[in-house]
């Protein structure tokens, strides 16, 4: 702290006097990574009693732009985090604004339900090559948090002001479905646009029988069915010299009947609201939130009508052979992903976007595949990973309130079974009563306890009392906050295994 505050006096000159020196010392905290210095201020962010806030040391432009308490004879600022002042610091600090991640060859969107976690994610872009989506939050995690998209750009601005990051960091819509979520995420800022086609996707071709299918496909206007035969049926395609696709009639038709809505619904999307914005926002199509896996003949059926119709992606998400269930490791045959996996990268090498990886947290199984038949450029997507590493840490620190949870978890499993798919049910739930304390940390290696916090934090996180007080929300973010580092290092341990598996490049700290 003193060589920290030491610092401080040499930017300012050697103006500190008695009392600023005594009010700095107060804090409990100075992050020395956020120390700037612009025109005739230095600014950085400390903490006292759990709290952070931004301090303005010498008047400029900036002091009296940001809202905040005067102190120290009217020559220093407090100012709280809020989103007013958020904005400023993008204005003023253009490293803490969003970019599109055009170029970067791996990319990791890294979303954080509690706003907490970026300090932990960014210290791994010390020691590893990947570019880091830190905002990335679907519209099913902002309702079951309670959060916003300003909230969650917020938080993460000033978690690149804290760490000092200036290489550039991206901001997800994740999962959006309509043309008001989309228009919301850019006009939050955001600089990814995931579209979730899910409920334009025609799962129930699946269970149609051949007659059926024929049925159903001659209810397509007839130019459109005539255009698409003449460009696919019956014919080959080189993806490269060693795989070639082809598309017979029945396959074809159902293909169609499948995606064809979806095709078009994106395309309209795009024109509408990226297309006018000249490339600088990342466009991802998802198709993974279905019942099925994707055929690789679907695969390649629509990225080639997505890039004819003029939509540029940056990535594509189709549903793996296996199961990407939530917070556990890959569930399926190995062999069987690879020989798939690596169609589905052909497909997307050819027509130049990434292969996206959804509900990515801790496929570690795979993730070597993954790295090798990429050659390192994809698209992971992370989340629920990031909030059992902080009930870990609230099971170190506090096993009391790890107990409250997890029991409140339990008994709500079936309740938030209705927003994800898992394997975990009601008779999979572990009794605590007879596991000790010092073992409850372990616990989050058990892929059912894993499971059942994973999806209940939307409900662990409203819960409110009879006093319409939260039962948990003020006690999970004071710990987390009390304890910072403690939880910035879980993520930095297990986040990091994540890129050290998919062999992501480390960073020669000796350059």
């Amino acid at each position: 702290m003193k060589t920290t505050i030491d610092f401080l006096e040499q930017l300012l000159e050697g103006k500190i006097n008695a009392d600023e020196r005594m009010f700095l010392e107060s804090l409990d905290y100075i992050y020395p990574d956020s120390i700037n210095k612009k025109d005739d201020s230095v600014l950085f962010l400390a903490k006292k009693m759990s709290t952070k806030f931004l301090i303005i040391l010498g008047k400029s432009i900036l002091f009296d732009k940001f809202e905040g308490e005067l102190i120290l004879g009217n020559h220093g600022k407090v100012c709280p985090l809020n989103h007013i002042n958020s904005q400023y610091l993008r204005e003023y600090f253009p490293f803490t604004s969003p970019v599109s991640h055009k170029g970067h060859p791996v990319t990791v969107g890294l979303g954080d339900r509690l706003g907490l976690a970026s300090p932990g994610h960014l210290r791994l872009t010390k020691k590893y090559k990947f570019f880091p989506i830190l905002a990335q939050q679907s519209i099913r995690e902002l309702n079951l948090t309670g959060r916003t998209y300003k909230d969650v750009l917020d938080s993460v601005s000033w978690a690149v002001f804290q760490e000092g990051y200036r290489n550039g960091f991206g901001a997800d819509g994740d999962h959006l479905k309509t043309e008001e979520e989309v228009q919301m995420a850019l006009d939050c800022g955001f600089t990814m646009i995931t579209l979730d086609c899910s409920d334009h996707i025609n799962n129930s071709i699946y269970e149609m029988t051949k007659s059926q299918i024929e049925e159903q496909y001659l209810l397509i206007a007839e130019a459109t069915r005539k255009d698409l035969e003449q460009k696919y049926m019956n014919k080959m395609f080189a993806v490269n010299e060693n795989f070639k696709i082809f598309f017979n009639d029945i396959d074809f038709k159902k293909i169609v009947l499948v995606y064809l809505d979806t095709i078009e619904y994106t395309a309209h999307i795009y024109q509408k609201f990226l297309s006018p914005l000249n490339d600088r926002i990342d466009f991802e199509m998802s198709i993974d939130e279905t019942l099925f896996a994707t055929s690789i003949e679907a695969h390649y059926f629509v990225a080639s009508e997505l890039i004819d119709r003029g939509v540029k992606i940056t990535s594509l998400a189709p549903k793996f052979y296996g199961e990407f269930q939530k917070g556990i490791n890959y569930i399926g045959d190995k062999k069987q992903f690879e020989e798939e996996f690596a169609l589905h990268f052909f497909i997307s090498e050819h027509f130049g976007y990434k292969l996206s990886i959804h509900s990515g947290s801790d496929k570690f199984s795979v993730f070597p595949i993954v790295g090798r038949i990429t050659k390192e450029y994809f698209h992971l997507k992370t989340a629920g990973t990031n909030w059992l590493e902080a009930i870990r840490v609230i099971a170190q620190k506090d096993p009391l309130l790890f107990r409250q949870i997890y029991d409140f978890g339990a008994k709500h499993l079936e309740d938030a079974k209705k927003y994800y798919h898992i394997k975990t049910d009601v008779g999979d739930i572990i009794s605590l009563e007879k596991i000790s304390d010092i073992s409850l940390p372990n616990l989050l290696n058990d892929d059912n306890v894993r499971q059942i916090l994973h999806i209940t934090y939307g409900l662990i996180l409203q819960a409110e009392g009879e006093d319409d007080q939260y039962l948990f929300k003020d006690k999970i973010f004071s710990l987390l906050n009390t304890f910072e580092q403690e939880y910035y290092q879980g993520l930095y341990g297990h986040i990091g295994k994540h890129l050290e598996k998919l062999n992501v490049e480390k960073i020669d700290v000796k350059k």
